[in-house]
């Protein structure tokens, strides 16, 4: 396929799906952006991190995309693995965020006068209470350090992908080539890089006045939602959004059994989850699911089932087959782990 082309599609989908997915479950990591001390006259304003998270995002992306496109579906990250790293990742973030609301906690808290003594032996006004302290680490600008690691933020998000990323690395498998991989996924990047700026020099921005507590709780909700994400997506949680028999979410689909000894079901994948909730089949016989979307732009369009990604049109159908299972229940995910649908396995009559 066309590089151009390519390129085109990934900067059409991270303009379209990718802003709101992809910062859900990425957007966390831009706490680590903000300057440790909350210093208001350090470099917490700055466009500087922001550019440098931007250009390490763009990077990775570009050359995952070209590893891809080289050596095709190999290199990628299985449901399970991914899960694991969204449940990291989001316990980083939980920890930058505590990190934030407690250094800020006791700037606020700090008795006036117990700052460093200036050289006329008074205290620096700085140093009264809630002003904040300076970053000896970053004093006056964001210094190379702080750049490096601000990189290095952009570049793990490849390791958290949202549904729409997994899609397109979907796409540069097949696109069979180097320059085509890294077309797809840098276009994904750009696409979504003026939501990644926005949030990053708000968040910065917030955590220099009086309403860093606002954006230390939200990065603390924006790192829980991740680790909640990686633990549905992995089934380490139990199944409280179990759905119940009887709500219009949950109607039962029972598979019907074709002349080949084939089971057919058809689920439709939503923007608000699958339909039905649980299916059923007959247990020791193969099975095909035929996924269902009509205009679907959300994360049902990606899934983990059986240990397997799928990819779904944005309207249309994607069939797959199960191999023949014991009595019981499979499990299965959208791609960010928000959404999850079931196949009961009964044993026959």
């Amino acid at each position: 396929m066309n590089p151009a082309a390519l390129f085109a599609g990934g900067l059409a989908a991270g303009l379209a799906a990718g802003t709101a997915s992809c910062a859900a479950v990425q957007g966390g990591l831009l706490i680590g952006l903000v300057s440790p001390s909350g210093n208001p006259h350090g470099p917490s304003r700055g466009l500087p991190p922001v550019a440098a998270f931007l250009t390490g995002r763009l990077a990775a992306h570009t050359a995952l995309g070209a590893l891809l496109g080289l050596v095709g579906a190999i290199v990628q990250v299985g449901p399970r693995t991914r899960a694991a790293l969204l449940v990291a990742a989001g316990t980083a973030v939980v920890v930058l965020a505590v990190r934030m609301l407690r250094r800020r906690s006791e700037a606020n808290c700090a008795p006036a006068g117990k700052g460093p003594a200036s050289e006329s032996g008074r205290h620096p006004p700085s140093s009264a209470c809630g002003a904040g302290s300076p970053d000896p680490a970053e004093p006056g600008g964001a210094r190379p350090p702080a750049l490096v690691r601000a990189a290095a933020l952009g570049m793990a998000t490849i390791f958290v992908p949202c549904g729409v990323t997994i899609g397109m690395e979907v796409v540069a498998v097949s696109a069979g080539s180097a320059l085509g991989g890294a077309a797809a996924l840098a276009g994904l990047a750009l696409g979504t890089a003026p939501a990644f700026a926005a949030l990053g020099l708000l968040l910065r921005t917030l955590a220099s006045t009086r309403l860093a507590a606002l954006a230390g709780i939200a990065a603390l909700a924006a790192g829980l939602f991740t680790v909640g994400s990686g633990l549905r997506l992995g089934g380490w949680l139990p199944d409280f959004s179990l759905p119940q028999f009887g709500s219009p979410a949950a109607a039962a689909g029972r598979a019907l059994t074709g002349t080949d000894g084939v089971q057919r079901l058809t689920i439709w994948a939503t923007a608000e989850g699958f339909r039905p909730g649980i299916a059923v089949a007959a247990a020791g016989r193969p099975v095909e699911i035929a996924f269902r979307t009509k205009d679907n732009r959300g994360c049902t369009r990606t899934l983990a089932i059986d240990d397997h990604d799928v990819v779904l049109p944005v309207t249309g159908e994607r069939v797959v087959r199960l191999a023949a299972h014991p009595e019981g229940r499979l499990r299965y995910a959208c791609g960010m782990g928000m959404y999850v649908g079931f196949v009961r396995f009964e044993r026959s009559s």
